[in-house]
């Protein structure tokens, strides 16, 4: 590691110390045209500005290839004072933003496999995290996913149960530690108990303090044993904790339960600002000066970060907000800093045959699949066309599936080299497709806990689809990636001899082996 030198904190002015407190959002690729989301991504005139000038504390990045990141951190760094902390949701691996590295099933994959692999997922994150620039990794979570109707958390989570995710969260920090970055545990007090989606509206979880203490606060006290850098807090209402305030905006959440009571010492984050869960609560000067009340150390994705920077800065001038507690976050970040700036991107780390390897066999071996299409090996493929079979695919979004679904995905190409037709649809569009002319029609179906969605009551319309086909016998087989609470709801459905597939991870690895599993095969 190259050694950094940071200046006294008593050094720097009150703006300067407040705006290490704040982490912006980028577009991971580096032109401003490339900017896929104008209202949280910041230009690069704004950016330079927010780092050179005020000296914001860190970026966090999506979008772009792994090569372009490794340019993008390395430009940032010089526009910097003070190193940056630069952060992103790689939860899945940095392939899972960031193309070319490696890319893992959904963490909840794991309990069809063995947590032993949550160890090599974050030693392999946190490599790779590296390679391309990245010190601070925005995982793992440690909800414990034990609503089947959660929305954000969902295959998100490690388990469904306080041992699954305690077990797999050691192993992924014990990974992760092997190399200088930060790790985060989300989204304290516990997000998992939610039907609501906090980038959306506000959660309410009516528990009462016991259940906290038995149920989501021990995956928290777990992943402080284990050495997390830091905790992020989550945009919902816990009345038993605090009747008043969401857990990022509650004194009583954050400084009296996660720093007094648990003991944490490292940094709290905000989870991001932007989030209707606390955007619509206030002004975003005044949801700043709250969080920061609160004791929280970083701001995430401010909605208007210079507005927010001189709102705490007056805050401090007016001793609502002590100045101490200024310094005492700074020197947080400085601790972390210390920790994991001044190394160098290393790109010759990334395409490691060993790590991919790792991903595809937790990919491939969470997979489930009963029985067979046996009229697949007693018909030809020109039988098959000519009684109209079709592959029937239904997407959460068909505008945000081309990471794992296009002309050469397996779920696309076994099918038609079979001798199937083939419709994509979403729930827009599934109510109004005709299927008279088919015969027999395969479903695939690929649906898992998306944010930022809401309810497309997708769910319902396939179920009343499958119930019909069911009856009219033209329900061949059908195949589910992704949330297998998905699948819950539609085995009930089916047949007892219909065949089905099931696999946590939509990558094309997954694809190949459930249609193999079924018998599609490579012709």
């Amino acid at each position: 590691m190259l050694p950094i030198n940071l200046p006294d904190i008593d050094s720097l002015s009150l703006i300067e110390q407040v705006s290490q407190m704040v982490v912006v959002r980028t577009c991971g690729m580096l032109y401003d045209h490339q900017i896929q989301y104008p209202q949280w991504e910041l230009n690069n005139a704004k950016l330079q500005t927010l780092i050179g000038e005020y000296g914001v504390g860190g970026v966090i990045l999506l979008g772009g290839s792994a090569p372009e990141i490794a340019l993008r951190t390395q430009q940032m760094q010089s526009w910097a004072k003070v190193p940056l902390l630069i952060a992103a949701d790689i939860e899945e691996g940095v392939g899972q933003r960031f193309s070319g590295a490696t890319w893992f099933p959904p963490p909840m994959a794991l309990q069809a496999v063995s947590m032993k692999y949550a160890e090599a997922m974050g030693k392999i994150t946190a490599e790779e995290a590296l390679a391309i620039g990245l010190n601070w990794v925005l995982a793992p979570i440690v909800d414990v996913n034990n609503n089947p109707d959660n929305p954000v958390i969902n295959v998100r989570a490690f388990g469904i149960t306080v041992g699954e995710v305690m077990g797999a969260t050691r192993g992924f920090i014990a990974g992760a530690k092997q190399y200088p970055v930060l790790t985060t545990a989300k989204h304290f007090p516990g997000h998992g108990d939610t039907s609501v989606d906090s980038h959306l509206q506000t959660p309410m979880i009516p528990h009462d303090r016991q259940r906290f203490e038995n149920v989501e606060f021990p995956p928290f006290i777990n992943a402080i044993a284990a050495g997390v850098d830091a905790i992020m807090s989550a945009h919902i209402l816990v009345p038993a904790l605090d009747r008043h305030n969401i857990a990022t905006l509650s004194h009583h959440i954050i400084t009296g339960i996660l720093r007094n009571e648990l003991g944490f010492e490292g940094l709290i984050t905000t989870d991001a600002l932007i989030m209707s869960g606390v955007a619509n609560l206030g002004s975003p000067e005044a949801i700043a000066v709250q969080a920061v009340k609160a004791g929280v150390d970083i701001l995430l994705m401010p909605v208007d970060p210079i507005a927010t920077i001189h709102a705490i800065c007056e805050a401090v001038e007016s001793r609502e907000i002590d100045r101490d507690q200024i310094r005492a976050s700074v020197q947080r970040i400085w601790k972390a800093k210390q920790k994991v700036c001044g190394i160098p991107p290393n790109l010759k780390k990334l395409g490691n045959p060993l790590n991919l390897g790792i991903a595809k066999s937790i990919a491939t071996k969470s997979i489930n699949a009963y029985s067979s299409i046996a009229n697949l090996q007693s018909s030809t493929i020109q039988e098959r066309i000519e009684a109209n079979y079709l592959n029937l695919i239904i997407v959460d979004d068909p505008l945000t599936c081309e990471e794992f679904l296009n002309s050469r995905s397996p779920a696309v190409l076994l099918p038609k080299n079979n001798g199937y037709q083939r419709i994509v649809a979403d729930g827009l569009t599934l109510a109004n497709l005709k299927y008279d002319q088919f015969s027999q029609i395969f479903i695939q179906i690929f649906s898992r806990g998306n944010p930022f969605r809401g309810n497309t009551n997708l769910q319902d319309k396939i179920q009343i689809l499958v119930t019909e086909l069911t009856l009219e016998h033209k329900l061949q087989a059908l195949v589910l990636y992704g949330s297998p609470y998905s699948l819950d709801r539609l085995l009930p459905l089916l047949p007892i001899q219909m065949p089905w597939g099931f696999a946590y991870s939509q990558q094309p690895e997954s694809q190949e082996a459930v249609l193999q599993k079924l018998g599609f095969d490579q012709s």
